[in-house]
């Protein structure tokens, strides 16, 4: 089955910095913007309480990855990509903010035969 999630081999090497800075109990959570913009945010499992509302979409270098619920009705018809842009910062509170690098989201259509599939396994609403 396709994957909702992926990410580029730079996002990957990064995740593996952070989970060697922060350890391995991480994930990501992409919002609906307000105060973090809508980009995909690291979070410490610790330090972030997932809502009944948010979708989890897969994992991405090992971590889960979550979007909001409103978000997701924007995105559900698209794989996400998660990258990564050098010199930029991260979201006020994601963890890659000091790293100098920061995670951005990108996306694709899912064909009508992965749209399906997708619709067959009954992970998309």
């Amino acid at each position: 089955m396709v994957d909702r999630v992926v990410a580029t081999p730079e996002a990957l090497e990064l995740i593996e910095v952070l989970k060697k800075k922060y350890g391995p109990e991480l994930l990501f959570m992409q919002s609906g913007g307000c105060c973090d913009n809508s980009a995909a945010n690291c979070y410490k499992k610790s330090e972030f309480m997932v809502s009944p509302a948010d979708v989890y979409l897969g994992d991405v270098g090992g971590l889960p990855f979550y979007i909001g619920g409103a978000q997701y009705e924007y995105w559900k018809h698209t794989q996400i990509i998660i990258g990564v842009v050098e010199g930029g910062h991260g979201g006020t509170f994601s963890l890659e903010g000091p790293e100098g690098r920061a995670f951005i989201s990108e996306s694709r259509l899912f064909s009508d035969e992965e749209w399906a599939e997708l619709e067959a396994s009954g992970v998309v609403k």
